[in-house]
Order: structure tokens, then sequence, then C-alpha cells
């Protein structure tokens, strides 16, 4: 037999050896989640619930990293750029891997579809239309004759220029024909919520597990919801179909993404354990207590071919809006 065969078998074989080794060990240290906004929003909630979780499941501490600022463009810059190895995960939405990538493409060092692997999807949660309880409407036709009565006086806020509550907001306004002033907010639902509690901002689509504590105690009004029929939880509310803007505004989703070339086998593992962690009935209550919807994608590839879709459909979106975040 050829001697360099040989070698190279050889060589082939411990490679494999060690990678399979290096999964049946992993993690054998901490592991870094990368959230892309301040605490107290959605994807930082589904980010510390699941993580704590694992801490028990795989036997090793999984640390939450809150890095806010630039729409979640710092987190995803840096958790795409970290080494593909499992000990750097990150806790992303539709607006950071599905929008940011047409948004920013100007700016951004990376593109979330190529340098990204989706893990699975976690949850999914209702948007609605919020206000703070001092805004005079209680309606989508209230808020559009106050805003078309002193145009540019009313002031909505986002999880940051480009984000799904901008854009969102941006296709509303236009079909509703009103001028209404942006005010992002780096920290996401974490910031947002108390500028329209205080009346720094008078509206925002803003996903309902970060609001409804404050609608149901009056520091906050849902003026419509974004789902496709009425929610349990707000049973009053219309839809924004039924108040005649039917496809406007996201129901939003929460996933776990690796950098692009983490082993397959370690994307499977931490599939694995994240699904038998959220497949826990007590755990799907309290999420749905949260108004979340534990919706866990088949497979890693799935998500990552879904989300691929999205951006593509955002991207869309964006063009046909000559939407151009400077």
């Amino acid at each position: 037999m050829n001697f360099r065969l040989v070698v190279t078998a050889a060589l082939s074989a411990a490679a494999s050896l060690a990678a399979a080794q290096s999964v049946d060990q992993y993690p054998s240290r901490p592991v870094k989640i990368i959230v892309p906004y301040a605490p107290g929003g959605a994807t930082d909630i589904i980010a510390r619930i699941t993580t704590a979780r694992l801490n028990e499941s795989l036997g090793q501490s999984f640390l939450v990293e809150n890095r806010p600022g630039a729409s979640g463009n710092i987190a995803l810059e840096a958790a795409a750029k970290a080494a593909p190895d499992g000990y750097t995960l990150f806790v992303g939405n539709v607006s950071t891997n599905a929008i940011n990538e047409s948004t920013f493409a100007h700016v951004l060092q990376i593109k979330p579809s190529r340098d990204f692997a989706g893990v699975t999807k976690l949850v999914e949660i209702p948007h609605i239309i919020a206000a703070g309880a001092g805004f005079p409407a209680n309606t989508v036709a209230e808020a559009i004759a106050l805003a078309k009565k002193d145009p540019g006086k009313f002031n909505y806020a986002s999880a940051g220029l480009g984000s799904y509550p901008h854009l969102d907001m941006v296709q509303f306004a236009k079909v509703a024909g009103i001028e209404i002033t942006h005010v992002p907010y780096k920290g996401g639902a974490g910031q947002m919520v108390p500028s329209l509690i205080s009346g720094e901002t008078q509206l925002a689509f803003i996903n309902l597990s970060s609001t409804l504590e404050h609608i149901r105690s009056g520091r906050m009004k849902a003026l419509a919801t974004a789902a496709a029929s009425r929610l349990p939880e707000l049973p009053g509310i219309a839809t924004m179909a039924e108040q005649g803007f039917r496809g406007v505004g996201t129901n939003a989703w929460q996933g776990m993404f690796v950098p692009a070339a983490t082993p397959r086998p370690i994307v499977d593992k931490l599939y694995a354990a994240v699904a038998a962690v959220l497949s826990r009935p007590e755990m799907k209550e309290n999420l749905a207590r949260q108004m979340m919807t534990v919706a866990l994608s088949a497979s890693p590839r799935e998500f990552t071919d879904q989300v691929r879709e999205e951006t593509r459909k955002w991207g869309d979106l964006v063009r046909d809006n000559k939407i151009k975040i400077d």
C-alpha cells in the first residue's frame, strides 16, 4: 500500500476521532450567549429562560451577555465573527437575522444569511400597536385622526432603525396617510416600554409579552393586535385586519444561531438540548403565561432555510418602499 495513502488515512481517522471526542465532551467550558438588546425585552427573556435550563441539562454554565446598540448590529457582528466552536451562541429575532441584512447592507461587515447557521426557532410572540395610558386614542382609527390633525406631533418607538417595529410603522403610516416621528431605542422593548408609559413616545408596534403586564395594570393600552384573530388575553381589542389594515404588522419570532462554520454535530447537540428543554410541559406553560408560544423548528436546516427565505422577503419590502437607513 502507498505510504502516503496510509498516512493520509491515519490522519483522517485521527481527526475524525478527535472531532467525535470534542462533540462528546461539548460543552467543556462556559458558553456565551450574546443578546442584541438590553435586559427586559422578549429576546433577553427567552434567552435567559432557555439558557438557565441548559445549565442543568448540559452540565455547564451558559452565560447571557447583553450587547445592545446599532439596531442589534454590534451583537450581530460580534457573534458572527466569533470562533465557530459552539462556545458563542446568538439569540436574535426577525429584525437582526432577517431584516438587517437589507436595511444595513452598506454598513454591516457581515451577511447574516451567510455567516450564521440556525439552531432552532425558539418562540413566536404576537404583536400589538401599543400606547401609553395617557394617549387619547383607543383604536387605530382614533390614532389616525389625531395624527392627521397634528402632522408630525406624535412619536413612535422602535427597537432601532430598520427593526420590524420601525418597518411595520413605516408601512402603517404610508397606508394610513399620516406623519409620525420615529424615536429608535437601542435597547429594544426594555426601553420602548418606559418611553410609552412616560409619554415620551405615543405609539409602537411591540410584542405582547413585554407589555401585557402593563396593559393589565392600566399603565399601557392596546389599540390593535397583529394576530390573525382576536387574542384570548385581549378579547376586546380588534385585529389590524378588522380595523382595515390586513397584512400590516409582524408577529415576531426569537431564535438561536451559531457562526456558520460551527461543526454540524455541535449544532445538532445544541438543537437536541434546546428542543428537550422547550418541550417540557411546565416550560410551555410558563412561556405561555408570558405570551410566548414555543415554536421549535423541525431541524437546524429547516430554520436556516426559513430565515434565508424571510431575509429575501424583507429585502423586497425594503426595496419596494425605498427604505434606506443612513
